[in-house]
This record gives structure tokens, C-alpha cells and sequence, in this order.
């Protein structure tokens, strides 16, 4: 080989150590953040958080590669939730995955800085989450459950089912900020439908039972499951005492109708968490919480149980059957 043309090669090859150096320098990990007010054995909200991880893990973020999850489950316990929320935020993540109604508050109360991502809610505007739905703005974004008008089409679905209906009690916890806006969206939607509407307040299991049994009291009465975590952590429970009085209900979960509830109208949870992890995915690419709308839900499904319904003794309308996203024989 000539002398220069060793050198050459030599040179070339010295100016490529830095660039292969760098190549080869591991990827920074990002944390992310899981915050949700549920028990660990929840299965419904575990399948979820699946999701949530392998729509990341397809677009590039492997939990132990370059992704670490710090997750956190509480239940309905508030004083763990707090505990939570602010141990997260210590760890100052790149973006924190929360829901609840009674939780984005506490979030928001911590930090407005770290990127939030809710694959849930209602009316993120009304709420405070956002400045508006197309620029929310903040730190916080996602993908709501439902708009509020949803409530009146899911009032319209009992009586469908159930014509007899002429009371329906809706049930929620009063410490959920966003239960003033479903009430006030009930209350309204109730005349047009000729449907007295009465609110109950729960805390707990006794509260429920006591609500139920109270709609149970009066003739043609009805149950109006409100989203709310309390309520969703006692889903067997719940559906078993309405069961027991033998009152046609609505929920706002899909699990209270799988596991015996008369029907469920609502987005598919698992695709809003599919969809939070796209969020996430851009937020670690660079872009701003607050430069990334507040989707609304474009799609409800209709899932009826058509065990209980004859347990019930309804005949659910042929329309509705055809309609269903799901049907539970």
C-alpha cells in the first residue's frame, strides 16, 4: 500500500471512531409514569394498561430498553392516591398516564410542568384539564369517555329497553368534581323522557345498597351507574344488588354488563389507553401536551346482556339487538 494512501485510509478511519462511539452509546431510558385509582387485581383495568404498554412497545419503547414503567395502583383510598401522585411526581417523569376524576386534580395541583396523558374524563374544558379541546395548552391532554350529551342517549337506551321505567335514580360519589356536570346533564336530559330523575350519593358498598333498595321502594324505577371509580371498584357488588331487586339498569363500564349488568353504553376503555400511548410516543418525540388536542370519543358501543334482560322479563326491540356491539346470551 503507498504511503498516502495509508494515510488516507487512516485518517478516514480515526474521523469514524467518534461518529461509531457515538452510535454505540446506549439510548437515554425514559420513565413513564402509571398512575391509576384502582385495585392491582382488577383485571379490566389491567388489560388496559397491557395495551397501553404494547402500543408503546410497537412504536419503539420497550419497558428495561429504553422505557422504565413506575406504576402505581391505590384503589379508591385518596390518601394513597395523594401518596402516589406525589411520589411520582418526585421521579419527575417524562410524561405520567393517569384517570379518575378525583386524580388529575391532585396531579395538576403537583406539577405543571411534567406532560400528563388521560385516557379518560368527560368535558376536559368544563373540568380545567384544557383551554380548549383543539389546544388544551397545559401539561395535561388525552381522549375523554364520553361528551356530556351522551348521558341523555344513554337515558333514551333504558327506556328502550325498558318503557316502564318513570324513576331513575343515578348514582355517583359527590367527591368527583365531574359528577355536578353528569347530574346537571341527567337532570336535564330526564323531562324530555318522561323520566323523574333522583341522585344518589356513594361512598361506599352501604351507600349502594341503600340507593338501590330506595329505587327499588317505588314502582318502575330504574338505576343510572355514573362513572366513577368507587362504584367501578365494587362492579360485582353493585350488579349484584341491583340483581337482587330486580331493577333495570345502565352502567357506564363494559364490566358491569359482563358480569351480569342489563347494558352498557360507552367508549372501548382498551383503544382510549391504545390511543394515550400514541400521545406519549410524541410527547417523548418532542412535542408539547398542550399542542396536542383533547380528542373527543367518535364511537360508542352497545353491549346488552340478554340473560338478565329475560331474567328481568324485557324483550329488548329488534332495533337495538341489530345495533349492539355486543350481545351477552
Amino acid at each position: 500500500m503507498r504511503r498516502r494512501e495509508f494515510i488516507t485510509l487512516l485518517c478516514g478511519a480515526t474521523a469514524a471512531w467518534p461518529l461509531a462511539a457515538r452510535a454505540q452509546q446506549p439510548e437515554r431510558m425514559r420513565r413513564i409514569g402509571v398512575l391509576m385509582p384502582y385495585p392491582p387485581g382488577d383485571a379490566d383495568v389491567q388489560e388496559r394498561v397491557r395495551a397501553f404498554r404494547e402500543e408503546r412497545r410497537k412504536r419503539g419503547w420497550a419497558s428495561g430498553v429504553n422505557t422504565q414503567f413506575d406504576e402505581r395502583w391505590t384503589g379508591d383510598n385518596m390518601d394513597l392516591i395523594r401518596s402516589a401522585a406525589s411520589n411520582l411526581v418526585e421521579l419527575n417523569p417524562d410524561a405520567i398516564l393517569a384517570t379518575g376524576g378525583r386524580v388529575i386534580p391532585i396531579l395538576m395541583e403537583l406539577t405543571r410542568s411534567i406532560p400528563i396523558v388521560v385516557p379518560g374524563g368527560s368535558d376536559p374544558v368544563a373540568r380545567g384539564y384544557a383551554e380548549s379541546l383543539a389546544h388544551p395548552g397545559g401539561n395535561v391532554t388525552g381522549f375523554a369517555t364520553m361528551e356530556l350529551s351522551v348521558i341523555g342517549k344513554m337515558l333514551q337506551t333504558l327506556k328502550e329497553i325498558a318503557p316502564q321505567v318513570s324513576r331513575v335514580s343515578m348514582m355517583y360519589n359527590p367527591q368527583n368534581p365531574a359528577t355536578v356536570l353528569f347530574a346537571h346533564t341527567f337532570e336535564s336530559a330526564a323531562g324530555p323522557l318522561g323520566v323523574e330523575p333522583t341522585i344518589a350519593h356513594v361512598r361506599g358498598l352501604a351507600d349502594i345498597e341503600h340507593a338501590v333498595a330506595a329505587a327499588a321502594e317505588q314502582p318502575n324505577g330504574g338505576i343510572f351507574v355514573a362513572g366513577d371509580i368507587t362504584i367501578n371498584a365494587l362492579t360485582d357488588q353493585t350488579v349484584a344488588t341491583v340483581a337482587r331487586h330486580r331493577l333495570p339498569a345502565i352502567y357506564s363500564e363494559r364490566g358491569f354488563a359482563t358480569r351480569g349488568g342489563l347494558v352498557y353504553y360507552g367508549t372501548d376503555r382498551i383503544d382510549l389507553f391504545r390511543r394515550a400511548a400514541s400521545y406519549v410516543d410524541r410527547i417523548l418525540r418532542g412535542e408539547k401536551p398542550g399542542d396536542l388536542p383533547y380528542q373527543q370519543p367518535t364511537k360508542y358501543d352497545l353491549v346488552i346482556n340478554l340473560k338478565t334482560a329475560k331474567a328481568l322479563g324485557l324483550t329488548i326491540p329488534p332495533k337495538l339487538l341489530f345495533t349492539a356491539d355486543e350481545v351477552i346470551e
